[in-house]
C-alpha cells in the first residue's frame, strides 16, 4: 500500500501531524530486507510505529490473511486493533482476545481479514478449531514479546509459529533491552531500532516526590495527597498503582465511600468491567483509577497527570512501566512514592523531593462528567451517529455537551458535560433509540 493512500487517515482519524522521529525511522524500514527489533519506552507512539511498515508491505485484498499482530493482553490487542482500523481503511481487521464472545469472533473470520491482531492463547485456539487459516501470511508482529515470554505465553506462541511457514517479514517490540529470543522465531538478519533511549527523557519530564505515611496503613495518607493534588481544580486524571488485587478492592471501596470519583482496574476482573474502567476513566467521568501493574502496559489511557506508587513496584522495569503512564509524547508528570514508617525506599526509585502533605485541605475530588450506558453495540447496528443523534433530539442536549461515544460489541458507554445526568436519563430512559427501547442507566 502506497503512503500517500494511508497517511491522510494517520492525520485525519489519529489526529497526528506529524511523525516522530521512531516512527519516520520504521516506516523507511520497509522497503529495506530482514526483520526489525524496535526497543521504545511506553507512550513513545509504537504501536503507529509498527503499522506504518505495514501498511506499506500488505497488498491488495485478496481474501486471505496477510498479517498477524500477537500482543499479550486483551487491552493491548484492542487498542492495536483501533489504530489498524483507522489507517487501514481499506483492509479487514480482526481482533481476537479472551473474554470476548469466540462465536463473534468465528462469525468475524467467515469473512477472512487481511489483518489478525490476537493474544496467543486465543489466536491457538482458533486455529485448532480451523476457524482461521495463517498458512499465506507474510507479516508477523510481536508487540511487548518480552511480556509474552514473561507471562508464560512461549509455548502456545511456538505453536502458532508451527503453523506461520510463509513469514517473510517479523517485527518484534520491547520496551526493555537484553530478552533472549527463543530460537523458534527463526529471525533472519535482524536489525534493531533503538529509541529506548526516550526513557531518560522521560525521566527528565516526570518529577518524583516521596510522601512519609503516619502509619502502615496508608489510605488516609492516600486521600489527603488526593485532597491535596485537587485543592485549586478538580483531580486531574490519577492512577494509584498497587501490587495485589485485594490491595486494589480495598483502596477502590474506600475511595468511593468517601467521594473520590474512581474506578479499579486488576486481571480478576471481567472484560466488560475492564473495558468500561478504561472508558470511564479516559472520558473523565472517573478520573481516578485504582489498579495493579496489568495497567501499566498496553492499554490506551490519555492525558494521566499524577502516578502514586500506594505499594512501591516490585523490579525497576515494573517502576518504569507504572511512571510511564504519566508525562506521555512531551506533556509533563508528577509520580508519588508513600513510603511506610517501617519501609526501606527500593534502590532504583530516584527522588527529586519529599513532599508534606496539608492535612486540613478538602479538595474537588469529583467530576462534571457522567456516563451513560446503553444496552446495544456495534452488533445491533448501534453507531456513534446514531447514539448523539438521540440524546439532541430525544434528550434535548448540545452537541456540545456530549464527549466521548464509546461503541462495543454489545453496549455504548456516552460521557456528557456539565449537564445533569440524571435529568437526562429521565427524559430518555422510556425513548426508543432505533426503533427499539434499550436499557439506559448512569455508570
Amino acid at each position: 500500500m502506497k503512503e500517500k493512500e494511508f497517511l491522510p487517515y494517520v492525520r485525519d482519524r489519529l489526529g497526528i501531524e506529524q511523525l516522530n522521529p521512531m516512527q519516520k525511522k520504521m516506516m523507511s524500514m520497509a522497503t529495506e530486507t530482514g526483520d526489525i527489533m524496535l526497543l521504545a519506552p511506553t507512550g513513545s507512539g509504537k504501536t503507529l510505529a509498527f503499522m506504518l511498515p505495514v501498511m506499506k508491505l500488505l497488498k491488495p485484498s485478496t481474501g486471505r490473511v496477510q498479517c498477524v499482530i500477537i500482543a499479550p493482553s486483551r487491552e493491548l490487542v484492542i487498542q492495536i486493533a483501533g489504530v489498524a482500523r483507522e489507517i487501514a481503511r481499506d483492509f479487514r481487521v480482526t481482533a481476537l482476545y479472551g473474554g470476548h464472545s469466540a462465536e463473534d469472533e468465528k462469525n468475524s473470520l467467515a469473512v477472512v481479514p487481511d489483518i489478525v491482531v490476537a493474544t496467543p492463547g486465543r489466536l491457538l485456539d482458533h486455529m485448532r478449531r480451523n476457524n482461521v487459516e495463517l498458512l499465506p501470511c507474510r507479516l508477523l508482529v510481536l508487540d511487548e514479546f518480552d511480556k509474552s515470554l514473561e507471562l508464560g505465553f512461549e509455548d502456545e506462541m511456538r505453536k502458532i509459529m508451527e503453523r506461520l511457514k510463509n513469514v517473510s517479514r517479523t517485527i518484534l517490540t520491547s520496551a526493555t533491552r537484553g530478552v533472549d529470543l527463543p530460537a523458534f522465531l527463526a529471525l533472519k538478519s535482524m536489525v534493531t531500532v533503538d529509541f529506548s533511549s526516550g526513557n531518560a527523557d522521560l525521566r527528565r519530564r516526570i518529577r518524583t516526590h516521596r510522601i512519609d505515611a503516619d502509619g502502615k496503613d496508608k489510605l488516609e495518607t492516600l486521600l489527603t495527597l488526593l485532597n491535596n493534588l485537587s485543592e485549586k481544580s478538580p483531580i486531574e486524571r490519577t492512577i494509584v498503582f498497587v501490587n495485589h488485587r485485594e490491595s486494589a478492592e480495598r483502596i477502590y471501596d474506600f475511595l468511593r465511600k468517601r467521594g473520590v470519583a474512581c474506578v479499579i482496574y486488576h486481571g480478576a476482573l471481567d472484560q466488560q468491567d475492564r473495558e468500561m474502567a478504561v472508558r470511564l476513566f479516559n472520558n473523565g467521568s472517573k478520573p481516578v483509577m485504582v489498579a495493579t501493574d496489568l495497567a501499566s502496559r498496553g492499554l490506551d489511557i490519555e492525558r494521566v497527570r499524577y502516578v502514586v506508587h500506594y505499594h512501591q513496584a516490585l523490579t525497576p522495569e515494573a517502576y518504569t512501566h507504572r511512571n510511564g503512564r504519566t508525562a506521555r509524547v512531551d506533556a509533563e508528570g508528577d509520580v508519588f512514592v508513600l513510603v511506610g514508617p517501617d519501609e526501606d525506599l527500593k534502590e532504583f526509585v530516584d527522588l527529586d523531593d519529599t513532599r508534606h502533605l496539608d492535612t486540613s485541605v478538602r479538595g474537588d475530588l469529583g467530576s462534571s462528567v457522567s456516563t451513560l450506558y446503553i444496552s446495544a453495540g456495534k452488533r445491533e447496528k448501534m453507531s456513534r451517529g446514531d447514539i448523539l443523534g438521540f440524546l439532541v433530539k430525544e434528550g434535548g442536549v448540545d452537541a456540545s455537551e456530549v464527549g466521548k461515544i464509546d461503541v462495543f460489541d454489545h453496549y455504548s458507554l456516552v460521557g456528557v458535560h456539565g449537564i445533569s445526568a440524571e435529568s437526562l436519563l429521565d427524559r430518555i430512559k422510556d425513548k426508543k433509540i432505533k426503533g427499539e427501547k434499550r436499557k439506559i442507566s448512569i455508570k
